[in-house]
């Protein structure tokens, strides 16, 4: 069996989270505040996911912030740099504009800022 601590993320209490696991299954996850501590610990150990947030190329030069409408897995954020880091937008641009949609597992990529 194999223990690890995290810090929760999910609130300003910052939970030290220790999960057991036991092969490839969670047997024991203790040290959590509320609910949400328990699950973004849970899913921490088994595929951690995150926001992506990072900018895209307009076709005059500037750029657009964007971001990931919904967490992507740790494990795809460099696939998905490599993909975005192509994207050119023409226009102008609002907040919450869908620049890609469905970049991955119907998560869209979105923009952040008006430009």
């Amino acid at each position: 069996m194999i223990e690890k601590t995290i810090t929760c993320i999910e609130c300003p209490k910052g939970c030290r989270i220790t999960v057991c696991v036991d092969g490839s299954k969670i047997s024991e996850t203790s040290g959590y505040g509320c609910p949400r501590g328990r699950t973004y610990a849970e899913n921490e150990i088994v595929c951690p996911r995150r926001v992506l947030t990072t900018t895209v190329r307009k076709s005059d030069g500037s750029v657009v912030p964007v971001k990931t409408d919904k967490p992507v897995k740790k494990s795809e954020i460099f696939d998905l740099m490599a993909k975005i880091n192509k994207i050119i937008v023409d226009g102008k641009v609002s907040i919450n504009d869908i620049i890609y949609r469905n970049i991955t597992e119907n998560i869209n990529l979105i923009a952040t800022d008006n430009k």
